[in-house]
């Protein structure tokens, strides 16, 4: 394909999405869990003096920026790039415990080895460029860490072939020898090439294992070559923390998006545990929302767009309604339903394909067109194309939602 470096591998993450379904995307994890008697709920509770979700600490539960790589070697001659992204996930040594998160890089070409993250801009940074992530994760694993890998998906020029690459992979174990956290502090972190099963694979052709340099000059001249991601592991606010309790046990996910979730979580513990006849009753309940949020978080331009109105609302509000949980359901419910709830089946929207701008591009015109207000006379509007209607965009059905 061009000379390729030694280092890259296909992408182990990128198989995972593809192959396995829904098992390693939000939409999965955002999910209640069954206890192991599968009668109830493992992480999803109510406090029954306020009606709130009852907030659970997990082992791990932090936020992380992610801040630059550097010395990246370049793909081969013969691959058109279309997209330079980083995987992230919970790992522990042997298997991926999450979903698996993903943010693209921004490109600037005239440094092309390296990769930053979250640029400037005005107006609100979409999903998939926002560089501030969070991850809980409840494993008891002495080995729990974060697994970055670093990727390309490309078209190939001589035969127009998709595929994704691995550019290398790096570790971030979250717990030292003793057990202890580790220090909240910016980590450099080495990339290896090959795989996460690999040794001592190198990036590519101009590193080396064998003779290192002992001169001091000698040493930082090598460090700066050495292929390194950057990630600022900071503390969470009281605020956030807060927020983070609410979620499922495990999740990784965009810091931008912490507050829906949380609200999201709060709608689906009303009907799972104060609206259901009885707490062994499974039957399909009707909740458009419940149905159809998560496969908006598998869609980062549908998430922008509920964002941005939910922005809209919030600003509308007074301070102590901003806080009243009662008042966010009711505007999630609202916003959700009147803004972005008939994109998600709609004919005239393409279908999402990762890393195709013209696609993308499609979807972007077609989500924010003025003609796209939700309303009566749209949904009945012989003007608007939409699926075949089915009861499951319309019924939340428990059993085959819930973890097991």
């Amino acid at each position: 394909m061009g000379a390729i470096p030694p280092g890259f591998r296909p992408s182990t993450l990128s198989r995972l999405l593809e192959e396995a379904g829904r098992s390693y995307r939000a939409s999965h994890f955002i999910q209640p869990k069954l206890s192991q008697s599968q009668l109830s709920f493992k992480d999803l509770h109510m406090e029954p003096d306020t009606g709130k979700v009852h907030g659970r600490p997990s082992r791990v539960s932090l936020t992380l920026t992610l801040w630059s790589c550097r010395m990246i070697p370049p793909p081969g001659v013969g691959l058109q790039v279309l997209s330079r992204h980083v995987r992230l996930c919970a790992f522990n040594g042997s298997q991926v415990l999450s979903n698996i998160h993903t943010v693209r890089v921004t490109y600037i070409s005239k440094i092309p080895k390296t990769w930053s993250f979250s640029p400037r801009m005005t107006g609100m940074l979409p999903c998939l460029l926002d560089g501030d992530c969070f991850l809980r994760c409840d494993s008891e694993s002495p080995d729990l860490g974060i697994l970055f890998e670093l990727g390309v998906t490309y078209i190939r020029n001589s035969t127009g072939e998709r595929g994704d690459l691995s550019c290398g992979w790096a570790f971030l174990k979250l717990f030292d020898e003793s057990g202890a956290p580790i220090a909240l502090r910016t980590q450099e972190l080495t990339i290896h090439g090959g795989t996460r099963f690999e040794k001592d694979t190198d990036m590519d052709t101009t590193s080396t294992k064998k003779g290192y340099p002992t001169g001091v000059f000698q040493q930082v001249l090598l460090s700066r070559r050495i292929t390194k991601l950057v990630v600022k592991h900071k503390s969470v606010n009281t605020r956030s923390r807060e927020l983070l309790n609410l979620l499922p046990d495990t999740v990784v996910g965009r810091l931008s998006t912490l507050h829906l979730l949380a609200t999201y979580r709060q709608i689906l513990a009303d009907a799972l545990l104060l609206d259901r006849i009885t707490m062994y009753n499974a039957d399909l309940i009707c909740s458009s929302v419940l149905a159809s949020f998560p496969d908006f978080l598998d869609q980062a331009d549908l998430m922008d767009a509920f964002r941005k109105s939910w922005t809209e609302s919030e600003n509308n509000l007074r301070r102590s309604e901003k806080r009243d949980i009662n008042v966010l359901k009711q505007m999630f419910v609202s916003v959700f339903m009147g803004s972005v709830y008939l994109l998600l089946y709609s004919v005239e929207m393409p279908a999402p394909c990762w890393a195709d701008e013209e696609v993308e591009s499609q979807r972007a015109r077609f989500i924010y067109s003025p003609s796209q207000k939700t309303s009566v006379q749209t949904l009945l509007s012989s003007q608007c194309s939409h699926q075949a209607f089915d009861m499951a965009q319309v019924t939340y059905d428990l059993i085959n939602s819930a973890q097991l």
